[in-house]
């Protein structure tokens, strides 16, 4: 069993402080990398997930981007931490939870693009101006803080 695991056979499914990391990634055609995630099913969100014990959230983003597309990350920037009481969630099983995710960019990325089946149902860049429709809410506001940040914008 994994950590949350474990602190999930002493709580049960109150509500848990839950750090993940998400990364940005950014080819050369300004287009983003969005994955298809099997959980929630067919939603698209950036490639992360949460942190395990001993990890800094940098490790945990390389790491998770690592396990689900195969791609080692370049240089990472901060876009910035997210949290509060909208982060508020219930997993279909009951296990509630309040998110903290730390989202980074980065438009150094090596490796060749390799699909985790256990996890994702696809992974592909998109321009910004054609996103796919049921992009999670909370990964929608991290490229909203992402683009304001930036000067890449979708075409008009």
């Amino acid at each position: 069993m994994g950590y949350i695991e474990d602190l999930r056979a002493i709580v049960g499914h109150r509500p848990l402080i839950l750090v993940g990391a998400v990364a940005v990634i950014v080819d050369n055609s300004n287009r983003v990398l969005l994955q298809q995630r099997i959980h929630p099913p067919g939603k698209w969100a950036f490639p992360g997930g949460l942190m395990e014990l001993g990890e800094s959230a940098e490790d945990t983003v390389r790491r998770e981007v690592r396990e689900e597309t195969a791609l080692d990350l370049g240089e990472l920037k901060l876009i910035d931490v997210f949290s509060g009481p909208q982060s508020f969630m219930t997993a279909p099983n009951g296990d509630e939870f309040y998110a903290v995710t730390i989202a980074y960019s980065t438009r150094e990325v090596h490796g060749e693009l390799v699909i985790d089946r256990e996890e994702s149902l696809d992974v592909r860049y998109f321009p910004l101006d054609e996103l796919p429709e049921g992009i999670v809410g909370s990964h929608r506001a991290i490229l909203d803080r992402f683009l304001s940040q930036t000067k890449l914008e979708a075409k008009q």
